[in-house]
């Protein structure tokens, strides 16, 4: 096996938390509008809430990478994406942004510590796709609870159905 850099797993890793998100993108189909905003006692509360969070938590941090001033106050209103299809067509835009920015990267990129950061490139991005993986799962618990669709994300079995 040939050695690897430290760039393409972290690649593979994002790509993986943007596989099964539009995985999740595709069980919510199945949900009324009513069900994808109804509010649950939990997290951030409907299943739309929930994705808009993810857009809104992968945009923050990808233009914290990136510097932008007031990335920090990044928020996303999830009123502001009353359907599937706006809330999905946010996620999409962020999820543009953050593979953009990830295949511009060199391998001494993913070392850096941005401005403002305790650690380097390399560890934010590690923690988008963790962070994804955490609130995927309660979502597709939810889509389980509203007899949506499910599967398995575990990142093994999708690096070998590649």
């Amino acid at each position: 096996m040939r050695p690897m850099t430290l760039a393409e797993p972290i690649r593979m890793y994002i790509e993986y938390h943007q596989a099964m998100t539009r995985r999740v993108w595709e069980s919510i189909q199945h949900l009324s509008e009513e069900q994808f905003v109804a509010e649950i006692p939990h997290s951030h509360g409907s299943v739309r809430n929930q994705m808009v969070h993810l857009a809104t938590t992968d945009a923050r941090w990808i233009r914290c990478l990136q510097g932008h001033p007031e990335a920090r106050q990044l928020t996303f209103d999830p009123a502001n994406y009353p359907t599937r299809q706006s809330a999905q067509a946010l996620w999409e835009s962020i999820a543009q942004e953050v593979l953009e920015y990830v295949t511009g990267l060199d391998e001494a990129d993913f070392f850096d510590v941005p401005a403002g950061m305790i650690g380097p490139t390399w560890q934010v991005l590690m923690h988008i796709a963790n962070h994804g993986t955490d609130h995927r799962a309660q979502i597709l618990r939810l889509l389980h609870d509203s007899s949506a669709p499910t599967f398995d994300q575990d990142f093994i079995m999708y690096l070998w159905s590649r």
